[in-house]
């Protein structure tokens, strides 16, 4: 039963770690496939802290929100709601430092199940646009040093397995998408180009359009949103500034669940906020700027 007295008061810290615990349980369970009951978490919660029903509903959705800035899934119903304080991040922050395997474990779908499933063409969809992402000003640097800490982008990018899977689906889809449209000719000279050579060609997968021009495609994968940000290589960038023609970078995500995707072609700046995160060191000449 909600206390009346404490309605309207700042959540204390031990208030916030108990709903940042209960989130992840109910987290853990669901990735788990163990049954739980949403209003009984929360009422119990409502006994621990006095706070409402709705308060308490509430500030799990603002817990989505910061896990939607890490890349993390979240809860199904329980929507993001950005109008968090900087108490909620730090909460969020104490809890994935004590269960850092929790951040670091990428849920991926089951190996064999994955390439016994029917293969489909992927649905491309439209990129996400360009906009600040919402946060309440108290939290932004709370956040910000989060995001630094438990990087997404990071995470993904050390996952080879992820990686590797989602280039996988993406060359049966171009050469299913390719048979689709009556192309066996061009189905057939599909090539998963980082599988069969190794990386540093620029691009993952060579293929092609119905009317048989290069597409070279570099897939990135994340088991997160589809504005989970990821890393590009500055080999990768210079391709796509030389082949902007047939360059372009297939985003898949939600990969764990129900893969989505969407494609960027260059310039990738038009689509992209790219920032530079890191600097060649040497004891010779600095290398030319091309």
């Amino acid at each position: 039963m909600a206390d009346e007295r404490i309605r309207g008061t700042v959540w204390s810290d031990v208030e916030v770690d108990l709903i940042v615990a209960d989130y992840f349980d109910m987290r853990q369970k669901q990735t788990t496939g163990q049954p739980f009951i949403k209003k009984e978490h929360n009422r119990r919660l409502q006994q621990l802290t006095g706070r409402s029903e709705s308060a308490i509903e509430y500030k799990h959705q603002n817990i989505s929100a910061v896990l939607e800035r890490l890349g993390m899934s979240w809860l199904p119903g329980y929507a993001p709601m950005s109008n968090f304080q900087a108490s909620l991040v730090e909460a969020v922050g104490r809890y994935l430092g004590s269960q850092r395997k929790l951040f670091l474990d990428t849920p991926l779908p089951d190996e064999a199940a994955f390439r016994a499933s029917e293969p489909a063409p992927l649905y491309i969809g439209s990129p996400p646009g360009l906009a600040p992402l919402p946060a309440a000003e108290t939290a932004k640097h709370s956040l910000e040093r989060l995001v630094r800490k438990f990087d997404p982008a990071a995470r993904d990018e050390r996952n080879r397995k992820l990686g590797k899977l989602g280039e996988e689906r993406a060359f049966h889809s171009e050469r299913l998408t390719l048979t689709a449209k009556g192309r066996d000719d061009l189905a057939r000279r599909v090539r998963w180009v980082s599988e069969e050579d190794g990386d540093g060609a620029g691009y993952d997968i060579l293929s092609f359009d119905a009317q048989g021009h290069e597409r070279l495609i570099e897939v990135k994968t994340t088991t997160g949103h589809q504005t989970t940000p990821f890393y590009i290589s500055q080999n990768e960038r210079s391709f796509a500034e030389e082949r902007p023609d047939a360059f372009r970078l297939l985003r898949l995500y939600d990969f764990s669940r129900e893969p989505k995707a969407f494609e960027i072609a260059p310039p990738l700046d038009t689509a992209l906020c790219l920032s530079p995160i890191a600097y060649r060191a040497s004891f010779g000449d600095p290398p030319q700027q091309s």
